[in-house]
């Protein structure tokens, strides 16, 4: 990570901490009438619009670095290859309200959906839970103190961190950069 980034980081982190803090005190974390974790889960498909460029399987994908390069736009290209981090409240996603399925800018491969999000407050969108099988965790200490990593199983593209600050049940933030997902909205009804 670059200098700077590491730096325009790490001065985000009192504010984006600070509009967390008020989502969750104003009871702005959605948990009002939500279905299991188990079913939503279990039953991520039917955000899947008809015809959606949605990858089936978590069969990892070999590229080169100068293949992700050449088929990835900058902004991209720096946070899932290199483990960048976009600046909070830059990405459309992070407001993204309608139904459907957010999927990975690398490899399309669906990570959370639409009745997983919240409002953290933060700048980035975020979940409280995420598909199981298609997302993989690692310690990071780019930031000396360690946290929870979470990449794309398929192409490990580098998505965000995992704080255990989120709301019930699960108390998870999984924080995600915008720019790593692609929203595709679903068709139908709910």
């Amino acid at each position: 990570m670059k200098r700077r980034h590491l730096l325009a980081s790490l001065a985000a982190w009192p504010l984006a901490a600070a509009g967390f803090g008020k989502a969750m005190a104003a009871g702005t974390d959605g948990t009002a009438g939500r279905r299991s974790i188990a079913q939503m889960q279990q039953d991520w498909r039917q955000f899947v619009a008809k015809g959606a460029d949605v990858a089936e399987s978590t069969a990892p994908l070999n590229k080169s670095e100068a293949e992700w390069k050449g088929s990835l736009p900058e902004q991209q290209f720096y946070v899932l290859r290199k483990e960048g981090t976009e600046r909070p409240f830059t990405s459309p996603l992070n407001d993204e309200k309608r139904r459907g399925l957010f999927v990975c800018a690398g490899c399309a491969l669906p990570h959370f959906t639409s009745e997983m999000k919240f409002d953290s407050g933060t700048g980035w969108p975020s979940f409280f839970t995420s598909i199981p099988g298609h997302l993989a965790t690692r310690q990071d200490y780019l930031l000396i103190v360690p946290r929870t990593e979470y990449h794309c199983v398929r192409c490990g593209g580098h998505q965000g961190h995992v704080f255990d600050d989120g709301p019930p049940p699960t108390g998870q933030r999984w924080c995600n950069n915008g720019v790593a997902q692609r929203f595709i909205p679903a068709t139908g009804k709910a």
